[in-house]
């Protein structure tokens, strides 16, 4: 784990903190879909990512899901963070969105390494900083994007933590992402399409447009 840890976090942490990191932290490898994180949960560590990518989903009163952000290798989640740091319930739902590597770090040790080392205090106080950019940037797409620019959004935003301009993505799973009907989203997906935005396949679509 410390080789990976190094690869990744090397440029972040001094040597002691990787080492403390490699002593404490539970490495995980899970396969795409799994889900890492429930609303309710209490927080108990809070995750490193070593390589892959996991989306951050909120829910509403009737059980429909709308994705706030993705999270990639070298960072971790804010609303994990919040919730370790204050002992609360988990208010968002974390999958894997590829088949991810993690490092899951106790939460006791997140006070103690803040006063301890300052690479640590930077590396929360950015993290806060890089999840609250991507909130309101979820925010303003919500609020000032219509439907088909949202759609093209999630569309790239997906091709780019993937690594992949082809994704295997149902209609029906963009639609809950999203939080709007399956019918809707095959409408706007044949228009962008149409557009010369992206190509539709049988299982998969093809972004044209990143």
């Amino acid at each position: 784990m410390i080789t990976e840890l190094k690869e990744n976090y090397g440029y972040l942490f001094e040597d002691a903190l990787l080492n403390e990191i490699n002593n404490v932290g539970t490495y995980k490898e899970v396969p795409e879909g799994f889900q890492l994180m429930d609303i309710g949960d209490y927080i108990k560590s809070m995750p490193l990512l070593v390589s892959g990518a996991v989306k951050i989903l909120r829910e509403d009163d009737k059980g429909d899901e709308l994705l706030l952000y993705f999270i990639e290798r070298g960072d971790t989640c804010a609303m994990t963070l919040s919730c370790c740091m204050g002992q609360k319930k988990s208010e968002i739902r974390a999958v894997a969105e590829t088949p991810t590597k993690l490092i899951m770090i106790p939460v006791e040790k997140m006070s103690e390494w803040m006063g301890k080392y300052k690479s640590w205090q930077n590396f929360i106080l950015q993290s806060y900083h890089d999840r609250m950019s991507e909130l309101l940037e979820a925010i303003d797409t919500i609020a000032f994007l219509k439907m088909d620019e949202r759609l093209l959004k999630y569309l790239k935003d997906k091709a780019m933590v993937n690594h992949n301009d082809v994704i295997n993505v149902t209609h029906q799973n963009i639609a809950f992402d999203l939080h709007t009907s399956r019918v809707v989203i095959s409408r706007l997906l044949k228009s962008l399409e149409n557009a010369g935005k992206i190509k539709l396949n049988r299982n998969n679509i093809k972004i044209l447009d990143l």
